[in-house]
């Protein structure tokens, strides 16, 4: 198998900040044990340092995973827990910035914009066209992907220059041309979207 190519990484930045609270939760867990004269007490603070360290490992593990990455001829979206979703590279048409809510926890009845990695499917490839994801993460309906931005590395125009041009190397590799990007059709994340069932992702 060869090696996965990472082409977009998550916003380390974000996960430091989600980071926060369990980590003071394990902090105050400790000092609790640590002063704690009781065997109740000193179990519950046994069990805030377990539930703050397992909190920490999950964050930890979000940020070593990549948004988008290439290996075997498939483009992998990490858009919902396990294993990515794998998508042959013939099918991934092109890269692009799009705008949309942000969807960031707490962020009030007034949602934050946001800059948002846009990935075109071909048509050629219905099964492609609806995959349920994590709504959090972005949404996949009418054959475009739209991945949030605040989870990904900060994303402009040189990001997605990059995207396109190993994208063409790879189009160019096995024949296929690649399609010039296009501005996606309105879609709001909804059911037709978020439920839809997923195809395989090997």
């Amino acid at each position: 198998m060869a090696a996965k190519e990472v082409w977009v990484r998550s916003n380390r930045r974000v996960l430091a900040l989600a980071m926060v609270a369990p980590a003071a939760l394990a902090a105050v867990g400790v000092g609790i044990t640590a002063a704690a004269d009781a065997s109740l007490t000193r179990g519950l603070g046994i069990a805030m340092i377990a539930a703050g360290s397992l909190l920490v490992l999950l964050v930890v593990s979000q940020m070593l995973r990549p948004r988008v990455a290439y290996r075997d001829g498939h483009v992998l979206f990490y858009m919902r827990p396990g294993a990515p979703i794998a998508v042959p590279v013939a099918a991934v048409e092109a890269f692009f910035l799009g705008q949309g809510p942000a969807r960031l926890p707490g962020e009030g009845e007034q949602p934050l914009k946001a800059t948002n990695l846009v990935a075109r499917i071909s048509q050629k490839h219905p099964e492609w066209e609806h995959v349920a994801v994590k709504p959090a993460l972005g949404r996949w309906c009418e054959s475009y992907v739209t991945m949030n931005g605040p989870w990904c590395e900060p994303l402009n125009g040189d990001v997605i220059r990059k995207l396109n041009h190993r994208l063409r190397e790879l189009h160019a590799a096995i024949g296929v041309q690649t399609a010039a990007p296009a501005d996606p059709p309105g879609c709001d994340g909804g059911q037709g979207c978020d439920d839809a069932p997923a195809p395989p992702t090997e």
